[in-house]
């Protein structure tokens, strides 16, 4: 471990336990349990379905893809840790309206946020994991629609911003990150929070028409392509290629950070577009080889999607990730960045709850 990392980055920055030591033999897949969040039953009434994530862990898990030994554990994220992002006024005034949301049940508020944490320590964890080993992947995540001091579409903490800080403060080497956001909705929160951070280059591609239509967030997106209703599979992977191909030559960076909303599936009631299942899968794996190609390092994470079948749909990508040699134990096996190849020396991941919109 480097004294950048082991000091907790630059002057000033706190002491955090989320950078564990993660064993060798462990696929650096994040995640915890306590992702999937129950309240009372109150989470049926929410259109994100809040098992998802233990769903798709219990695919990989039947197609002997991972086991419980092989997954590192999202911890709890601190107040201090979040206020790398986030002010004390932010977090203070979320436990607030919260408990309003809830009335006359405060305990509810803390069974809807105490979940959250771990989502954002996983997206941190799971970024100085794909620098470790290449590769990442935070089975959650992408509350793209938080900012630094503002909530919104479901997304409560910036994990996002968070995670591209903690590389910047505390890894050697992270100089520059690129945003791929491939959900159904603008990412509006990381784009304020980077608009004028010329580190991040963001590329987003989106339903025009639909949530948040954040026009002075727009202006930190470096490459937008704005779909309208009802855009199909062919029209759209010739766009995620092109366009993804344009940005990392465009600026190599140093992380790529993923977020891979599965809310562009047909029938999605908030996505409004129409692609495929196996449009998806190609999605994910363009991508991931556009990274290896270079040899960046990729975080993924999960994001949005309304629809129940998404599960099997984000473990089936990984799935197909795994047989088309983009993600796996060879990049596990002697882990360290010294023995792991150049082409999978970084990658991150990150975490999220009702996430990104």
């Amino acid at each position: 471990m480097s004294k950048k990392e082991d000091s907790g980055g630059k002057k000033g920055s706190h002491q955090t336990e989320l950078y564990a030591e993660v064993p060798a033999t462990c696929l650096p897949i994040v995640y915890s349990p306590e992702y999937n969040i129950t309240f009372l039953g109150l989470e049926k009434l929410h259109p994100f379905d809040a098992g998802k994530w233990g769903k798709v862990i219990r695919f990989l898990k039947e197609e002997q893809f991972i086991t419980d030994e092989i997954i590192v554990l999202a911890r709890e994220a601190s107040e201090a840790d979040l206020l790398v992002v986030h002010t004390t006024r932010y977090l203070n005034r979320l436990k607030v309206e919260m408990q309003c949301l809830l009335w006359p049940c405060p305990v509810l508020s803390l069974l809807f946020l105490a979940p959250i944490t771990p989502y954002t320590d996983g997206k941190r964890t799971a970024g100085k994991l794909a620098m470790d080993r290449g590769w990442a992947i935070n089975v959650g995540g992408g509350f793209h629609h938080c900012s630094s001091d503002k909530g919104g579409g479901f997304c409560a903490y910036a994990d996002i911003t968070l995670a591209i800080k903690f590389l910047f403060e505390r890894v050697e080497g992270v100089a520059r990150a690129t945003i791929i956001d491939l959900d159904a909705h603008q990412g509006n929160g990381h784009e304020r929070d980077f608009l004028e951070d010329g580190r991040v280059y963001i590329m987003d591609v989106y339903n025009r028409h639909i949530y948040p239509g954040d026009g002075y967030a727009k202006r930190a997106i470096k490459r937008k392509v704005e779909l309208e209703w009802g855009t199909e599979d062919m029209e759209y992977l010739q766009k995620v290629e092109l366009h993804s191909e344009g940005a990392l030559n465009e600026i190599r960076p140093d992380i790529i950070i993923y977020n891979a909303g599965t809310d562009i599936l047909d029938g999605d009631p908030l996505g409004g577009l129409a692609i495929s299942p196996q449009g998806i899968i190609k999605r994910d794996e363009i991508i991931f080889r556009a990274a290896r190609r270079r040899g960046i390092p990729i975080l993924m994470v999960t994001s949005g999607g309304y629809q129940k079948k998404t599960a099997r749909i984000i473990a089936d990508s990984i799935l197909n990730l795994h047989r088309q040699g983009l993600i796996g134990e060879e990049a596990v096996e002697g882990a360290g960045p010294s023995h792991v190849p150049l082409m999978m020396s970084k990658s991150v991941s990150l975490g999220a709850t009702f996430s990104a919109i």
